[in-house]
């Protein structure tokens, strides 16, 4: 889907995870591993396993590393959990940022970083999700989680922005029943773009770094310091990589070549 940048339609529909998840939940497992320790583990797991269909979703291009291995291990027991690293929540939350697959991961840790440099006081949730089927609830999913947990995690009332590496409703079908259901706004495959650059995908699925915070900012109820230069400023580096990427052919080096450091900007 999101980094066949030179197969255009023929590798970019993403449709067989929505085809699996309506059979029978007892038997049905969708992972969707941010990294390679994260792959080893949920492979292993799978592998070890019996009498379930497994589906594990993951890039073949070289990227980020986000866990260690034990880290690994314990964010793969539980399917789901927050990044402590990135999120500066411990004050109290304005918003929380989802995300699932590797490339909705980047974009979101990768946003995150951007929010706390432009605007620092803003308070952000960073949760990352590797077995899809953690957002349904208990009764529904043996690997679910109850409404407590997953409030816990979400938060019951502040808004949630959401990238995951399929078609976005699917997301909203698997958490319609949780408490802050209307709060999730999701951020997905729309079928735009064919041959184009890595980056570009994204961003003309608006998965992108610069949109997601565009949306955060949108949905915070809290008035904060430089919000609208914030906004300015990442409406801009859009319309800045359509015109770069039109010259040069190629993704905006601080876009290829970015790294995330706790400074990042």
């Amino acid at each position: 889907v999101w980094r066949q940048d030179h197969n255009g339609f023929s590798h970019q529909d993403p449709g067989f995870i929505d085809h699996v998840i309506n059979k029978r939940p007892e038997v049905v497992r969708v992972y969707l591993p941010p990294d390679a320790n994260t792959l080893l583990v949920v492979g292993k797991q799978c592998l070890e396993s019996k009498n379930l269909a497994n589906v594990i979703v993951a890039g073949k291009q070289p990227s980020y590393q986000w866990f260690d291995y034990d880290s690994a291990v314990e964010h793969c027991r539980k399917g789901i959990g927050t990044l402590p690293w990135i999120s500066n929540d411990d004050e109290g939350v304005d918003a929380v940022l989802g995300c699932a697959g590797d490339v909705p991961t980047l974009e979101v840790i990768a946003a995150a970083s951007l929010l706390h440099s432009l605007v620092p006081e803003l308070r952000l949730r960073i949760v990352n999700v590797v077995d899809l089927m953690s957002l349904q609830q208990k009764s529904e999913h043996p690997h679910g989680l109850t409404d407590d947990e997953f409030d816990a995690m979400f938060t019951k009332d502040k808004p949630i922005v959401f990238a995951y590496h399929g078609y976005p409703w699917l997301i909203h079908r698997l958490c319609y029943r949780r408490r802050n259901h209307t709060n999730l706004h999701v951020r997905g495959y729309k079928e735009e773009g064919s041959t184009t650059t890595p980056f570009d995908m994204v961003v003309r699925n608006d998965m992108d770094r610069f949109q997601i915070a565009l949306d955060v900012l949108g949905y915070i109820e809290r008035d904060l310091d430089k919000t609208d230069v914030a906004q300015s400023i990442l409406k801009a580096k859009r319309r800045e990589h359509h015109a770069f990427i039109r010259e040069h052919g190629i993704d905006m080096p601080e876009v290829s070549s970015w790294r995330y450091t706790s400074t990042n900007t």
